[in-house]
């Protein structure tokens, strides 16, 4: 006991040293300069999305395969953050959804949001109790949905328009923009083609935007020219694994995308992607 009174001023001093450092590793992490942070994260063959907005709201746009998602989190998120706003399925195929399950076990999660259509794995099954077991307000995605994410950030959704629920999961993927300021990023799942021209008649030139994640892992399947000319990016991001059984990304797609002159990212080769928007310009993050 004298020892420890001895020492006291000591433990003192470390107390309030590392209350110190915790304040400015919280300061560190909650600076965002009123920007948009979208993250392709490094999670193999499938997407996983995280998105932070100028206000600190977070949506995920997919979760990947499985567990890897929660040590792609720990590199945006701050560890003593617990908690997602929104988790976004843009399809219920496995390689979209199945680090969800992971997700909802290690946060708290408000709102998850749903094409309608029906995965057919195991892990969807899992998913939807999971969803049930969290209590969170759990939506279907309507084309004119505006998602709210503050500071001026928002998710549009373009597609679906209806019940999708017979739809092959692809074809009823979730499709929409997220905007800030004078820029924009286009989301499209697993749409295939015929999806993508179902839009261009729809939105034209409305769907113009500075990003494109590229649809289907870069699968010729998707990504046609007509669509990419109405969309007209500078940056396209394909999400898919190293030397992926698929073959993916296919000729095709890569050279419909040099057609356009599009800068081409890839998590295969890149890894973890990140680009921000300050309102004006996308960017990047070195």
């Amino acid at each position: 006991m004298k020892q420890f009174r001895k020492n006291l001023h000591w433990y003192i001093l470390g107390f309030l040293f590392g209350c110190t450092l915790f304040i400015w590793y919280a300061v560190a992490w909650e600076d965002r300069g009123g920007k948009l942070t979208v993250a392709f994260l490094d999670i193999g063959q499938g997407d996983a999305i995280f998105i932070e907005s100028p206000t600190g709201a977070q949506m995920m746009i997919d979760g990947g395969p499985g567990a890897i998602v929660l040590r792609e989190l720990g590199k945006m998120m701050p560890f003593y953050d617990r908690s997602i706003d929104m988790l976004m399925v843009s399809n219920p195929d496995k390689d979209h959804m199945g680090g969800f399950i992971d997700v909802l076990d290690s946060f708290k999660v408000a709102s998850v949001i749903e094409p309608g259509t029906v995965g057919a794995s195991a892990e969807y099954k899992t998913l939807e109790e999971k969803i049930q077991e969290e209590h969170a307000t759990h939506l279907i995605a309507r084309r004119g949905q505006v998602i709210d994410l503050g500071g001026g950030a928002h998710f549009e959704v373009l597609f679906p328009d209806r019940d999708v629920s017979g739809m092959t999961t692809n074809e009823g993927s979730i499709m929409g923009r997220l905007v800030y300021g004078n820029t924009s990023i286009m989301f499209t799942g697993d749409a295939p083609q015929n999806i993508e021209g179902y839009l261009d008649g729809l939105d034209g030139k409305n769907l113009h935007s500075d990003v494109l994640k590229v649809g289907h892992h870069g699968s010729h399947t998707s990504t046609s020219a007509e669509f990419v000319g109405y969309i007209s990016p500078t940056i396209a991001v394909i999400s898919l694994g190293i030397a992926n059984k698929y073959g993916h990304p296919h000729k095709e797609t890569l050279d419909t995308l040099h057609q356009f002159g599009v800068n081409i990212l890839r998590t295969d080769l890149q890894g973890r992607i990140v680009i921000e928007s300050g309102g004006e310009t996308v960017r990047v993050k070195k």
